[in-house]
């Protein structure tokens, strides 16, 4: 077992583990036990009452953070000629098409979100070994394909994110970053977790929020009490 550090001792100090925290005081509590020299990102793990091997049990959904999510996403638009102004006025870092399949190809990945239009998909299926693992794949359901290309950029670039319930059930997403103040951690942890209870399976049985725990890059984890949230 790693050796803890003076720092890492001093936070795991301060969390009562035998305490479930608020919303707001677990965003204030994990600023406060973060030691880094950077702007460390600060995410969210809940744990649903589901069994993702159900069809009928999958939880994946978009949701838009009320105060973003502190980082830089860089956007791919890969459309059609005549869709690629209105992509660059909406904030896309690249527009394009076969020039960028060709990259992807050959193994270019160096971006957040992909954005494509329906007619593009066909082209994209081929590249789905080099996209899937990724999570780059273009989603209708995710609004990553859409004619309202515009629309979408937008909504990427000022805090849309997506999230879907891994394996073992729990949702990972990032909800801003360290530099953020308690309240607006919360309220993006909040819009979080009220759009994962709307998406309630209806096969779900039983407790449905089972768990949330949040922390930061560098900061041991805060649990949350989830009948408070």
């Amino acid at each position: 077992m790693a050796t803890l550090t003076k720092k890492q001792k001093e936070a795991r100090a301060k969390i009562d583990k035998t305490k479930l925290y608020s919303l707001s005081e677990a965003s204030a509590l994990v600023k406060e036990i973060t030691n880094s020299n950077f702007d460390a990102s600060v995410d969210i793990a809940v744990r649903l009452g589901v069994d993702p091997r159900k069809a009928n049990q999958m939880v994946r959904g978009v949701v838009t953070l009320p105060h973003g999510t502190g980082k830089d996403v860089k956007v791919l638009a890969l459309v059609t000629p005549d869709k690629e102004a209105e992509a660059k006025e909406a904030g896309a870092d690249y527009v394009g098409l076969d020039e960028y399949l060709e990259k992807i190809k050959n193994g270019w990945t160096d971006v957040d979100v992909i954005i494509t239009m329906p007619s593009v998909m066909g082209k994209l299926g081929p590249l789905g070994r080099v996209l899937g693992p990724r999570g780059l794949m273009p989603n209708p359901k995710t609004g990553t394909v859409t004619m309202d290309v515009a629309k979408a950029v937008a909504e990427v670039k000022a805090g849309k994110i997506d999230f879907k319930v891994d394996k073992t059930g729990i949702v990972h997403a990032g909800i801003g970053k360290v530099s953020f103040s308690a309240n607006q951690l919360a309220d993006n942890a909040k819009e979080l977790i009220d759009t994962l209870i709307k998406l309630k399976p209806t096969a779900a049985k039983g407790v449905y929020v089972k768990t949330i725990y949040m922390s930061s890059t560098m900061s041991p984890s805060v649990q949350l009490d989830p009948k408070a949230v």
